[in-house]
């Protein structure tokens, strides 16, 4: 028997770091984020030498253990082998079946479009299934944070488990004592393709670690850094007025909450951005850009430039010169499926 499984990557578009603790514990955390259609995949099968065997095959990382002596890895294995000791765990009363689970993505970690937590929904949703524990959407992206940031002592927010979990336009609110509320937005069609037409979607060929620009967001939440929790205040308020952009297919007010959100952002740790970052904004701006953002916790990965859809073709010729990648999609409302190929 073989499982396959998908979750779709996202882009975070407002409110991005109101979800991680301690400020959504104290304060309530808000986001605004859509999802893409680049996937992180897994696979399960039976192991054919009879062995526990975890691969990521985008980076030809590959380990096996006898049933029974699995023990967790570091590096790029982590995130298989985590999800295996959990589900093992909570689900199978520590017995360590023979399997094998591979894994690959359609981005690099480090992009800003929640690649490592797609990836943990991705490897859940896929052992779920093939264990036929018959978890649904909340249950699985909780599960995925537990993993993630208890079992693993990885740093980060709630919000990409749940946007891969769900999929589509969601405004998310989080709450002390990991409360969530996923609120699903019905988008015009209009709205939707109006967005392609005008969103660019650029890689920086920075890939960058997270965990340090979350832990200085932490800490200056911690320490009570006034300017940092006022922009993590009015980076709430952005996610709130871009749902309402959006529901009222007010395309103006998305551009003006996606910068502000952008400009909020920057002040909430000195590492979100930088003189590379900064260079890549003035350039796309001279050519079309009305709006930028950086996906994710920033410092590097994908930027995201709203412009005229007439302009499109002037800002990619700009962008193509710098040295990055574009990257071509489309919104999905699909969240993370599993499927038992015949």
């Amino acid at each position: 028997m073989i499982v396959r499984a998908r979750a779709p990557l996202r882009l975070g578009l407002a409110g991005g770091g109101t979800d991680v603790s301690p400020y959504c514990d104290l304060h309530g955390g808000f986001v605004m984020n859509a999802t893409i259609d680049k996937y992180a995949h897994a696979m399960v099968d039976d192991a054919p030498d009879g062995t526990v065997a975890f691969e990521v095959l985008d980076h030809d990382e590959r380990i096996a253990f006898a049933p029974g002596a699995c023990e967790q890895q570091d590096g790029k294995l982590a995130l298989l082998v985590g999800a295996y000791l959990r589900i093992s765990r909570d689900f199978l009363g520590g017995r360590q079946p023979a399997i094998r689970l591979r894994a690959h993505s359609d981005a690099p970690p480090g992009s800003g479009l929640g690649s490592s937590s797609t990836m943990m929904v991705a490897l859940v949703t896929a052992l779920a299934d093939y264990f036929s524990l018959g978890l649904g959407e909340y249950e699985i992206a909780h599960l995925a944070y537990e993993i993630e940031r208890n079992d693993l002592a990885l740093t980060g927010g709630k919000q990409d488990q749940y946007a891969a979990a769900f999929g589509g336009f969601n405004f998310m609110e989080f709450h002390r004592e990991d409360r969530v509320i996923v609120n699903p937005l019905r988008m015009k069609p209009w709205v939707l393709a109006e967005l392609e037409a005008s969103l660019v979607l650029y890689f920086t060929g920075v890939s960058r670690s997270s965990a340090s620009i979350i832990d200085e967001q932490i800490r200056n939440v911690a320490g009570g850094e006034s300017d940092s929790i006022a922009a993590m205040h009015r980076l709430k308020e952005e996610a709130t007025a871009m749902k309402e952009a959006l529901l009222r297919g007010d395309l103006r007010g998305f551009v003006r909450t996606l910068q502000a959100g952008w400009e909020a952002k920057k002040r909430m740790a000195a590492s979100i951005t930088n003189p590379h970052i900064d260079a890549i904004e003035r350039v796309a701006t001279a050519n079309g850009a009305l709006a930028t953002k950086v996906s994710g916790a920033g410092g590097g990965g994908f930027m995201m430039f709203f412009c005229a859809p007439h302009d499109r073709v002037r800002l990619c010729r700009a962008l193509d010169g710098q040295g990055g990648t574009r990257m071509d999609f489309h919104f999905t409302n699909e969240g993370a499926i599993a499927w038992r190929p015949t």
